[in-house]
């Protein structure tokens, strides 16, 4: 004869029940540091910033307060001082947009800059990429660090240096030039020839930027799990599988955010490079909006027509940079701009 209470079905039940799963430890609060205490912490990071940030404040943020001009019939010589000439200065509402936007030169010129900012986009852009994927295949550390500082080298080179060594090297007296004549060829113009500029101004800027671009990718490329190639290496993929499938990927963080900030100085191709070059090739080929708002506004002293166009590209720029970062967001991307 069992001795054995009887169980109760209730109580059968709970024990046959699995225990419940513990629940998740709650996030403490962080508690809010106040501001006192955190200036006595961070004062010599805020130190080290502090010309930076003078910087910015001096050459930038203030003089975006002149946008102000406009709209306005800007005049400098109309009072004592840039403030009373401002002062005095006549508002004109969107008279100056009105005469940008009816300018066939204006047109032209941003047609030209939308030309080569799309131009170099596909042509320039992807080879700072290649050039960090090939020299971080490089095995020996010194002829890597040797051929880094070769190629980045130009990249402190003013673009007067740049385009007199062109003119050296490709000109009509130049090395090329001579070497043709020499064996009976007559040499091309490629320095003076309007269908080819945007080859040219590209061929600059690769040979002056690329490698210093090639800077930012190679430190990503740093940051990629070795482990990562190991196991695909395992796993029996090949180099250019690994490439696809790690190295392109663990290097699209950077490629969006730089494709971002690319796209909002899309109306910014340079100023220097055009200017040497624009009496070579003529104005229908190297005017462009940094150009044509030299000569149309500060050799002519009209400052309002030039802040408009410059308004005009900041505002191109901002619209191109949200865009962008929205598309960045819908494939994935943090982008530039992040709600987390």
């Amino acid at each position: 004869m069992s001795t054995e209470a009887p169980v109760a079905a209730g109580a059968s039940d709970e024990l046959a029940r699995p225990p419940a799963p513990p629940s998740p430890p709650r996030k403490r609060r962080r508690a809010r540091v106040p501001l006192r205490a955190r200036l006595r912490r961070d004062w010599p990071l805020l130190l080290m910033a502090a010309p930076a940030a003078l910087l910015l404040l001096v050459f930038h943020y203030l003089p975006t307060l002149g946008n102000v001009v406009a709209f306005q019939d800007y005049n400098p010589y109309a009072g004592d001082g840039p403030l009373s000439a401002f002062l005095a200065s006549e508002w004109i509402g969107f008279g100056n947009f009105n005469d940008l936007f009816s300018d066939p030169a204006f047109w032209d010129a941003l047609w030209n800059t939308l030309t080569i900012t799309a131009f170099q986009l596909v042509f320039f852009f992807p080879i700072p990429i290649a050039l960090a994927i090939l020299l971080n295949s490089v095995m020996s550390g010194k002829l890597r660090a040797f051929i880094q500082t070769i190629v980045y080298l130009p990249h402190f080179f003013s673009w007067v240096l740049v385009v007199t060594f062109f003119v050296q090297m490709l000109g009509g007296a130049g090395l090329l030039s001579q070497e043709l004549r020499q064996a009976g060829i007559e040499p091309p113009g490629i320095m003076t020839n309007p269908d080819t500029f945007i080859v040219l101004v590209t061929a600059e800027s690769v040979w002056k930027d690329a490698g210093w671009g090639m800077i930012v990718f190679l430190a990503a490329l740093a940051m990629i799990d070795p482990s990562l190639y190991e196991q695909s290496a395992v796993d029996g993929a090949g180099r250019w599988r690994r490439l696809w499938h790690v190295t392109l990927p663990g290097l699209r963080p950077v490629i969006v955010l730089l494709l971002i900030l690319r796209l909002g100085d899309a109306l910014s191709v340079g100023f220097e490079q055009f200017l040497l070059q624009r009496d070579a090739v003529g104005r229908d080929a190297a005017e462009v909006l940094d150009t044509f708002v030299y000569y149309q506004s500060i050799t002519t002293g009209n400052f309002g027509f030039g802040a408009a166009a410059g308004l005009f590209k900041a505002a191109v720029g901002l619209v191109l940079i949200l865009a962008a970062n929205k598309v960045a967001h819908m494939i994935g991307e943090r982008g530039l701009i992040s709600k987390q």
